[in-house]
């Protein structure tokens, strides 16, 4: 455990109030989180405090041990249940400012590093939708990704009402032997093995007026990305990454141009990544196929630009690696992209006719 940033030894951390949620999921259900934690050999009190985080390997532990003790596959999305509106403080107090829904899903993308490092989200506009994606960088239990879904299905009703919902849920874990809770819990309809994690929303409601207030939006804004900025400085591979992103577009930049951007030699470069068990190739790899995914999603960017745009000084060079990455080529992966979101659109068409 450490304070007060998340730039620790092991590249992926997440908020002890993360933890917490567990553990309060677990005493709910009946169990005493300190003692299953404490025989783990995890002090709970180590995760008090505002700032304080852990390493995942610690919230992987966690969620290993509450699976164990009540083998509910529904625990994950049940625990969002104990979120309190306090558990991940800056970033929370400015959710709550929030004028609309579509702000507060901004700037929980925006602001998501606040709480962890180990999951990224995308949030766009598609017709008359919006989608929300959670997106992991680094593999986490499809308990933890069940807890999100549902903690933001409860921020989403904490400004709309109880009896809000979404046009759909896509999940990527498999579908739950049980679906009760499930079902109960997301009311709405949900696919289960997915290509990806998300919620799915009508622009209506994302910009239907709520009482906000800006100012205090404004200040939690600035607190959060002094946060961010404290520890992205601090955490080398988020260095690299901000730097390739923005480099990428002139060409495919070398680990001794990258080095010189950051102020420093390739060797010493070399050694931080290594100390975080990362190498640039790995970074490289995972920052194009990030982007690609989001530039491909704009439909006026050409495949051929998107390929350039990623430092491919050959479109077939870019269509081998997406292959690698996706097993489609890239014109298949946006084909198949917008037909999934035209036969869910359709889905809900017939759902409303239905219910007339």
């Amino acid at each position: 455990m450490s304070e007060p940033s998340p730039a620790m030894s092991e590249d992926r951390v997440i908020a002890g109030s993360w933890v917490k949620v567990i553990c309060r999921a677990l005493d709910a259900a009946g169990f005493d989180s300190g003692e299953l934690l404490r025989a783990a050999g995890i002090d709970p009190r180590g995760l008090d405090g505002p700032n304080t985080f852990c390493p995942l390997s610690m919230s992987l532990k966690v969620w290993d041990i509450a699976m164990r003790a009540t083998g509910d596959p529904a625990f994950g999305v049940k625990a969002a249940s104990q979120i309190k509106f306090t558990s991940f403080h800056v970033l929370s107090f400015g959710i709550a400012a929030s004028c609309t829904l579509k702000e507060a899903f901004e700037r929980a993308q925006r602001f998501c590093h606040v709480v962890s490092n180990v999951v990224e989200y995308e949030f766009y506009r598609r017709g008359d939708e919006y989608h929300f994606t959670i997106e992991p960088t680094a593999p986490i239990p499809n308990e933890s990704l069940d807890c999100l879904v549902g903690a933001y299905l409860r921020m989403a009703r904490s400004f709309m009402g109880r009896e809000f919902s979404p046009l759909r849920v896509e999940m990527r874990r498999l579908r739950p032997p049980v679906l009760g809770d499930f079902e109960s819990l997301i009311r709405a309809p949900i696919t289960f093995g997915a290509a990806e994690t998300k919620l799915v929303f009508d622009a209506d409601s994302m910009h239907r007026g709520l009482e906000g207030d800006p100012e205090l939006a404004r200040h939690q804004d600035e607190l959060a990305n002094d946060l961010i900025s404290r520890s992205d400085r601090e955490n080398i591979t988020a260095r690299v990454r901000q730097t390739l992103t923005q480099k990428l577009v002139s060409g495919e930049p070398t680990q001794d141009e990258v080095a010189v951007l950051l102020g420093m030699s390739s060797r010493t470069l070399q050694r931080k990544l290594n100390n975080r068990g990362a190498t640039y190739k790995d970074i490289l790899e995972q920052t194009r196929r990030e982007l690609a995914f989001t530039y491909l999603r704009e439909p006026h960017q050409s495949v051929t630009e998107v390929g350039y745009r990623l430092g491919y000084s050959d479109p077939s060079c870019f269509t081998r690696a997406f292959r690698r990455w996706t097993n489609h080529s890239p014109i298949d992966w946006r084909r198949l992209q917008v037909k999934v979101v035209d036969l869910a659109a359709d889905g809900t068409r017939r759902r409303k006719l239905l219910a007339c």
